[in-house]
This record gives C-alpha cells, sequence and structure tokens, in this order.
C-alpha cells in the first residue's frame, strides 16, 4: 500500500452510518412516533407498491453458540423445541399483517436472516415458507434468500429450502485461519465450507455469497490471503468484505478477547487494501458498500441497469418500497415510516400472545426525510451525485464535496459527479454529505469505523 492510499483510508476512517436506512436509527424521532400513523402509512404504501411486490424480510435469532464478533441480535439456545412455537408466532404476526391489507399481497423477496436460520429444521422452515405462499401471489422472477451456517447447513436444509423456492444462500466465512476463528469462536474447516457449496451449486442454486471480515482479532496479511485464495478456488457468486465492528459496548460477547488482539488501525488498512485488490484481482467487481460480484452475477447487471436497491436487508436487485420485518428486532419500511419489532424473544412473544403487532419503536418520515433517503440511495446504489443535489451540496457543503473531488473520491461529470474506483470503498463517508445528522449525535460510540 502505497504512501498516499494509506494516508487517504486514515483520513477518512471516522464513525460513519452504514445507511441501510435514512434517517439511521439513532436518529429516528422516537417521541412523534404513533402506532397508528405507522399502521395508515403501511395501508398507503401497500395500495401503491402492491402491484410491484413486497419484500419479507424473517428474523430467526437462535444460535447454538455465541460467535464473538458478531453484531447481530441473537439468542443462543440449545434447545430445539423452540422452533415450532416461534414459527407459530411468526405466522401470527403474517396473518395480522394480511388483515391490515386491503387484497391478496404480491411478494417478490423473501430474506431468511439471523441469528442462525439454519438452526431451525428443513421441515420447520419448510412449514414456515409454505404457509406464508399460501397467503400470497409470487411475482415472476421472485427470490428468496437465506443465511446459513456452514457448521449446521445440511443437505436437507439446501434441498427442502430450494424445493419452496429459494434460489440464493450466504455462508458467513469470515476467516479461515485457525487461530482467528477460535477467537471468534466459529471454528469451520475450509472442507466443510467446499462441501456446502458444492451442495448448493448441485441442487441449482444460482447465487452463492461469502461473507468475509477484515479487522478481527489475530488477522494478518497472510490470513487474509490465504482466506481470500482459498475461497478463490470455490468461486462463490457475490462476496461481502465487511470492516469488523468492534464495539463491545454494545456487544459484550466481543469482550471475550483483548483489544490488543486486534489490528492496529494501520495493518486494519492494510487488510483491507490486500483483500479489494485480491477480489478485484479474482475478477470480482465492486458493487455499493463493502459487496463484490463476478460480472455475470444479477447484482452487477442491477447496478449497470440502474435498478440496485438498498434496505435493511442489505444490496438487493429489486427497488421495492415496501419491506415487512417479521420475528425479534426486525424493521420494517414502508416508504412514510420505519417501525422495530421487541428485541427480546420474550418480549416479543409477550406482543404476539396478546395479538398485537410487536412494535416497540419506530419513525414516521418527513418529505424532507423522504429526499435525502433518494439521495443517499442514489449515491449507495448507482454511485451518482445529480446536478440538482450538487448544486445543493455547493451551497451547503461545498468545502466537504471539494475536498472529496481533491482526494479523488469524486469526479465531475456534466450531469454532476460521480464515485470513482478509489471512492467506492468510501461511499459511507460520500452518503454522509447529505445527512443534515451527521456528526451532531451524542457520544463518539455510536457507529463503526468506515474502514
Amino acid at each position: 500500500m502505497s504512501k498516499f492510499e494509506e494516508d487517504l483510508i486514515a483520513k477518512y476512517d471516522k464513525p460513519v452510518p452504514r445507511y441501510t436506512s435514512y434517517p439511521t436509527v439513532p436518529d429516528w424521532n422516537l417521541e412523534a412516533f404513533e402506532k397508528e400513523e405507522y399502521l395508515e402509512g403501511l395501508s398507503k404504501s401497500f395500495a401503491v407498491n402492491n402491484d410491484e411486490g413486497l419484500s419479507l424480510y424473517i428474523h430467526l435469532p437462535y444460535c447454538e453458540s455465541l460467535c464473538t464478533y458478531c453484531g447481530c441480535n441473537t439468542h443462543i439456545s440449545v434447545n430445539h423445541q423452540v422452533e415450532y412455537p416461534y414459527i407459530q408466532a411468526l405466522l401470527k404476526e403474517w396473518r395480522m399483517y394480511l388483515k391490515l391489507f386491503k387484497q391478496r399481497p404480491k411478494l417478490k423477496e423473501i430474506h431468511l436472516g439471523g441469528g442462525t436460520p439454519t438452526f431451525f429444521s428443513a421441515d420447520n422452515l419448510r412449514y414456515l415458507i409454505e404457509e406464508i405462499k399460501t397467503s400470497v401471489e409470487l411475482l415472476p422472477g421472485y427470490e428468496f434468500s437465506f443465511e446459513g451456517h456452514p457448521n449446521n447447513t445440511t443437505y436437507e436444509h439446501l434441498k427442502v429450502l430450494k424445493e419452496v423456492g429459494f434460489s440464493r444462500v450466504s455462508f458467513g466465512i469470515q476467516d479461515f485461519d485457525i487461530k482467528v476463528q477460535k477467537a471468534i469462536n466459529r471454528v469451520q474447516p475450509f472442507d466443510q465450507v467446499e462441501k456446502v457449496t458444492h451442495w448448493a451449486r448441485a441442487l441449482g442454486y444460482h447465487s452463492i455469497n461469502f461473507d468475509l471480515i477484515y479487522g478481527l482479532p489475530f488477522q494478518k496479511e497472510s490470513s487474509i490471503k490465504d482466506t481470500i485464495e482459498k475461497v478463490n478456488t470455490l468461486r462463490p457468486d457475490r462476496i461481502a468484505f465487511y470492516s469488523y465492528a468492534h464495539v463491545p459496548w454494545k456487544r459484550p460477547g466481543q469482550r471475550a478477547y483483548d483489544e490488543a488482539d486486534l489490528p492496529d488501525p494501520s495493518l486494519k488498512r492494510k487488510l483491507n487494501v490486500i483483500g479489494q485488490n485480491l477480489l478485484r484481482d479474482n475478477g470480482y467487481l465492486p458493487i455499493g458498500m463493502d459487496h463484490f460480484a463476478l460480472p455475470e452475477d444479477n447484482l452487477v447487471k442491477a447496478f449497470e441497469e440502474g435498478r440496485l436497491h438498498r434496505n435493511f436487508m442489505g444490496y438487493t436487485t429489486s427497488n421495492g418500497q415496501l419491506l415487512i420485518g417479521l420475528g425479534v428486532s426486525s424493521i420494517s419500511d414502508t416508504s412514510y415510516g420505519y417501525a422495530q419489532n421487541a428485541k427480546s424473544v420474550k418480549g416479543y412473544l409477550m406482543h404476539i400472545e396478546r395479538g398485537e403487532l410487536p412494535i416497540v419503536k419506530g419513525h414516521t418520515m418527513s418529505d424532507n426525510d423522504r429526499k435525502i433517503k433518494r439521495e443517499l440511495l442514489a449515491v449507495a446504489c448507482e454511485q451518482k451525485i445529480q446536478t440538482k443535489e450538487a448544486l445543493k451540496l455547493y451551497s451547503e457543503q461545498r468545502e466537504r464535496l471539494e475536498d472529496l473531488v481533491s482526494d479523488g473520491l469524486l469526479e465531475k461529470t456534466a450531469d454532476g459527479f460521480e464515485v470513482t474506483l478509489t471512492g467506492t470503498q468510501f461511499l459511507r463517508n460520500i452518503c454522509a454529505l447529505f445527512d443534515p445528522n451527521f456528526g451532531k449525535q451524542k457520544g463518539s460510540k455510536v457507529f463503526s469505523q468506515s474502514v
């Protein structure tokens, strides 16, 4: 890594939101949120967007053991008797939404997240999806995806989920170095990852994603290189190459190792550059924040055709405006507002048993919120700043904008600005130009570092 690259990364490696939403969750106006107003927005959004199709995110929080690096909402248990009651609760929640809709919903997307979705048996997952499918109209080209843990994703899981419509799977790899794996409590041999990947391909999954993380305890240049070399032999269609977010004040499990075990900032930046360069050398194209894909993948095609979208599920090839979140901690996005479910399993089940939607907080979108959200999505998904927004930035953020241009993150075009190849790894920083809340959050422990 050149001195220029190192200085550039150091300059922009600041706490910045990931912008899976705008406003970001810490900036929601909780006091002004009213559940009834949210439900009115939901009905309005359904009426406008149902023909286009809705997206469904289902959170399955259970894990048999805690991966200490993890920042997701999880519930640790080895008791698999919890599976069926939780699925029944999910279906009850879904039926509450069905009662609010004026007609049969049209569905184009399901994502099973966690936790560990494959904590649940293949039969229970089949039951859940088949029950949902009986109540919807599936749109042509629908996509179902799930997150699989290589250690407990069985051939039966993959087979059953393929039979009920799944075509995409994401495996959490993180790193293949055994010392790193032991530190994060996620030991999974390459042979196991190779086996589940081959199963998925043999069964006809058309998209396989690997999640990789840099900045984990005991990682070094050689372990990143070795991991990516091994990954390249399996040629997943997509790769998410994330920065480890060290937030022990939010995730106590991260206190399982000492901060001295983490790569120092300079080394972490080198790991980022090494990994990104290797992925590009292996033929993967950078798509949005932290994502890479092979040229023939439909994520690349969506980007090229201006169809790429970003929401709480990450990047998606369909730009739907209505996302319903089911389960513990899930967030729904109606385009008129956000609503989040209870974060604990106990709290979630308590609401469901009462026959009420388990919404505990949210945010009602103003017209200005929606405008800023569109501007952010144009950067995050199209990597462009159009003329109108550029003129606004010149008047309000001229110094910051010109700094990004002089540093080579943005380049001037006839229609505004475009993100450069260098700038693709700083999309979060560029998005922050449009965020009037950025830098105003109280305290420093709000967002993770951008690199």
